[in-house]
């Protein structure tokens, strides 16, 4: 921190804050590495106009600062963090580490790292054409005095090899010599799931004397290779157990135990290590079984799936369309406020065709829509006094009846298909959930109670899972295998790409290890004789799980008894093997897992015609990916890559034409020349693009640079900065796509959509892009895939084409009538159109002085409007609170005006109308009030008129 951020950060002590003295004001700095200021932002002007900054505070500085500001102004411009150090600071991080320990972790590569960074940022600086008005040294700490700093800090040197680099040769560091502690270990070995290898293993150390501690996540694991144990009488202490739901570890029972005593322990240990002066063995969870490193527990409040489709008007803007429930498209022209019964009241103006007004109370924003519809289209505004409005919606209600005997039919066929009813779980699944290293999600939790529910039905499940990469997707589809397994049927994984097939094979395989399951996979990884014996195997039951991609759906391929199809990714697969797949799910169980679904499956889910579980959470330590959307320039893209492969990560690079793929590729190797660089498309053969493929997902590459092919790629988390060229001529889907090969690890991930500079981007292609630059929290691909639903509309979907309604009434009206209409037709119960009206005369608002800016204040009126049970309205009612403060007067009666609104829809009362001392009920014909007693109710208030 510099200048006067850091002086307010001083005086400001949150620590001696007391309830007696609370705190009237803080400073919120900005979401920079170096908080902005004019001071500080003057320095740097300054010294890049060639006057040098002594010292913060040293004679003739502040005049020098003071000048630049009054003569040039001062901006923010692009990198100006990096020149902070030149604004007269003098402080570098070891003046904040005066008595810290410091342990250099191989010293000798330390300063091989050390010389090579100091000489890209001499390489940087000298392309930079600054000169000598800012120097490396101004920037950074130089090499010599940076180790010169480290050494004079108390610390120890970590030396694996225990070689030091003299003048001219290695010389070996003596064991015994002063300020040396040296012990020698061994790596362990890997057994790979062989659970015989490793009995034997361990009854060899154990004779020889030494001691035996297997080291995994969870108690489910402890429990499981207690039973093997058990089973193969081999001897051993639990080192964890479990009473009252608490875990806790027997500390004495490995290391002041009986000398030959094997102990199985609770701890994440993800490598083993054998040690021979100590007689200890130590085995971790990648030893026993190559299970992958976890991330830690997941938990975060999930989202609800419907706010991809309503709008909340955070974003609404005078002059944007909005659709009034009754009287049809208009124009938002801002908030007026206006004196109304007891006190002022806002509302909002929305202008109709002919310059016609309508000003609509915030308490009623639940009839207020944003207009959205397909390809940007402008509607025509609505004329109000005419039946124009309810001609349309009644076209368009009775254009989705039309739909619905289709609808019915595909709907009936499905519930009354007979299926298998899988069994409740047993211990062996329960093992198999224990043995899962994360916490789940409560998303993910709820998509797992949703998949075994269905397949526990007779009825075939279809259900589909949407979830971002990595959000634990695959782990549900584990789940519905295990249990399919547990009931002695198969599960076929069906995936779009071969390099998507192996990703699932692996990652399977890795979960099922510990397990007596057989995993395998068919494709053109497996040579003739391979393939044969797999259909050999699978025909005659074998084979548990069988991954493939469409080469499972040939007719060549016989199950003994399949019960569950798992399908990633359907968009993918062609016109044909769609055919085949809706051949097999009127048989069996089908799983579908996708991102961003397309229109047209979405749709489907919406409709009811296939069920949908949604996962929003992200992982723990899992960063947004960091989206830019700029025009084409070498020192950005240079810039891009380097900064990517300093941190020994890797770059894609997607340009979507063969034919000047290679151009692109020298570019990068002229900007990036040290880098190692390998091309992919499509037209190479099949056994050359593996090649690549695969040598990149094996770090033998720093950069990739390919076609769209990468879209369904390998999980490559050390793969963190994604270049897309030409990012307009691509699809919001396929982008999104795209963006998702990285990020998939806890760094933060860089994706740069590049346009040319002369291309002139259409309305549709700019909304994308802008989508997608939006987009970039986590858990956004349901939200894009929504988007995408109304930018190409849901498509000819069983013979109707849709669009032309959504454009009529609004995206977020055709979806309420859309699940109206598909509720009448199962011959469930659907809610009231009817509103019930209150008017009371009270002061009924958000101030602006609480709330003063006016789309939050819209955003809550919504949020109060929206709400359908006593339940989430405390929750709107508790977050308000939480943001603004204690709520005002005319706050609270807006959520009793909510609470009491809730109450009337659920005992049938159509409207409060309050004029000075009388209140008028008015009762719809089906409300459930009894007569008599609302009569001797009646009766008993005297005075009052009803």
């Amino acid at each position: 921190f510099f200048g006067d951020e850091a002086e307010s950060i001083r005086k400001f002590d949150p620590a001696s804050q007391r309830s007696s003295n609370p705190v009237d004001e803080a400073l919120l700095l900005p979401l920079t590495e170096t908080p902005v200021s004019e001071h500080l932002l003057g320095a740097i002007h300054a010294r890049l106009s060639g006057r040098r900054i002594i010292g913060s505070g040293q004679p003739g500085s502040e005049e020098i600062i003071e000048a630049a500001i009054r003569s040039t102004g001062v901006n923010v411009f692009p990198g100006w963090e990096f020149y902070s150090p030149v604004a007269g600071a003098t402080s570098t991080i070891f003046d904040f580490l005066p008595n810290a320990l410091t342990l250099l972790d191989e010293p000798d590569q330390l300063t091989q790292e050390s010389d090579k960074f100091w000489t890209r940022v001499s390489e940087a600086h000298e392309r930079s054409g600054v000169g000598n008005l800012v120097r490396p040294e101004d920037l950074y700490v130089a090499p010599d005095a940076w180790w010169e700093k480290t050494k004079s800090l108390p610390g120890a040197d970590l030396e694996h090899l225990g070689i030091t680099r003299g003048s001219d040769e290695l010389t070996q560091t003596e064991a015994g010599s002063e300020n040396t502690i040296s012990f020698l270990t061994q790596p362990s070995p890997r057994f790979h799931g062989q659970v015989p290898a490793m009995l034997e293993e361990v009854q060899k150390i154990t004779k020889e004397g030494k001691r035996v501690l297997l080291a995994v996540p969870n108690i489910g694991e402890v429990e499981r290779l207690a039973d093997v144990f058990t089973e193969y009488n081999v001897s051993f202490k639990l080192g964890s157990r479990t009473r009252g739901g608490e875990s806790y570890a027997d500390e004495t029972s490995y290391f002041a135990g009986e000398i030959f005593t094997t102990t199985l322990a609770t701890a994440y240990v993800p490598d083993g290590v054998l040690i021979p002066e100590a007689n200890l063995a130590i085995f971790g969870s990648r030893d026993l079984f190559d299970e992958s490193e976890t991330v830690g527990s997941r938990s975060q409040r999930s989202k609800s799936k419907v706010s991809a489709f309503l709008s909340d008007f955070r974003d609404l803007q005078v002059g944007d369309y909005v659709v009034h429930v009754e009287h049809g498209i208009g124009q938002y022209q801002g908030l007026k406020e206006i004196n109304h019964g007891d006190g002022p009241a806002e509302f909002m103006l929305l202008e109709f065709a002919e310059a016609a007004r309508l000003y609509v109370p915030l308490t009623r924003l639940d009839l207020v829509q944003k207009y959205r519809s397909s390809e940007g289209v402008k509607p025509v505004l609505s004329h109000l006094g005419t039946q124009a409005w309810s001609k349309t919606k009644a076209r368009v209600r009775k254009a989705m009846k039309d739909m619905a005997d289709e609808l019915l039919k595909l709907y009936a066929a499905r519930k009354t298909a007979e299926g298998h009813a899988f069994p409740p779980a047993n211990e062996w699944f329960r093992e198999f959930e224990d043995a899962f290293e994360f916490t789940e999600t409560e998303d993910q939790a709820q998509a797992i109670t949703d998949v075994m529910r269905d397949m526990e039905t007779p009825q075939p499940m279809d259900r589909l899972l949407v979830g971002d990469v990595g959000y634990g997707k695959t782990e549900v589809a584990m789940r519905a295998a295990f249990k399919t397994i547990s009931d002695n049927k198969q599960v076929a994984v069906l995936a779009p790409t071969t390099v998507l097939a192996f990703q699932h094979y692996e990652t399977f395989k890795q979960r099922f290890a510990p397990f007596p399951v057989t995993v395998e996979m068919i494709s053109r990884f497996r040579n003739a004789k391979q393939q044969k014996e797999i259909l050999q195997k699978n025909e005659a039951g074998k084979i548990d799980i069988l991954i493939g991609t469409h080469r499972i759906l040939s007719k060549d391929i016989k199950f003994s008894d399949l019960g569950l199809l798992i399908v990633d990714e359907e968009q993918r697969f062609g016109v044909r093997h769609k055919e085949l797949i809706k051949q097999m799910r009127k048989q069996v169980d089908v799983l579908t897992m996708s991102a961003t679904p397309i229109p047209r499956t979405l749709h489907m889910s919406l409709v009811g015609l296939r069920d949908m579980s949604v996962i929003e959470t992200p992982p723990k330590d899992r960063m947004a990916i960091q989206t830019v959307v700029a025009s084409w320039d070498e020192k950005l893209i240079q810039s891009a890559i380097e900064q990517e492969l300093e941190r020994g990560g890797q770059v894609y690079f997607v340009h979507n034409r063969v034919d000047t793929i290679w151009e692109i590729a020298a570019k990068l190797q002229a900007l990036a020349p040290r880098s190692r660089i390998i091309v992919g498309h499509g037209q190479m053969s099949e056994g050359e693009l593996e090649k690549v493929m695969l040598k990149f997902m094996h770090h033998e590459a720093d950069i990739l640079v390919s076609t769209t092919i990468i879209e369904n790629g390998l999980d490559i988390p050390l793969c963190n900065t994604i270049l897309i060229n030409r990012a307009e001529r691509l699809g919001l889907s396929e982008l999104y796509q795209l963006r998702g090969r990285v990020g998939r690890s806890n760094r933060r991930a860089y994706a740069y959509l590049l346009i040319p500079p002369e291309v002139e981007l259409t309305p549709i292609a700019r909304r994308r892009l802008a989508a997608l630059k939006e987009f970039s929290d986590l858990g956004a691909g349901f939200k894009l895939a929504a988007l995408d639903l109304e930018l190409r509309g849901a498509g000819n979907m069983l013979g109707g084409e849709q669009s032309g309604h959504i454009e009529a009434i609004g995206f977020e009206l055709y979806t309420q009538m859309l699940e109206r209409a598909v509720r009448e037709m199962k011959g469930e119960a659907a809610p009231e159109e009817a509103e019930t009206q209150l008017n009371l005369g009270l002061n009924i608002r958000i101030p602006a002085d609480y709330v003063p800016e006016e789309n939050q204040r819209l955003q809550m009126y919504k949020r109060v409007a929206r709400v359908d049970s006593e339940s989430k309205l405390e929750d709107v009612e508790i977050e308000i609170k939480d943001r603004y403060g204690p709520p005002p007067p005319a706050v609270r009666n807006l959520f009793e005006y909510a609470s009491l609104k809730l109450l009337c829809m659920k005992v049938g009362v159509n409207a409060i109308e309050r004029k000075r001392d009388f209140v008028t009920l008015k009762f719809q014909q089906n409300a459930s009030v009894d007569p008599e007693q609302l009569a001797r109710f009646v009766n008993a208030q005297r005075g009052a008129q009803f």
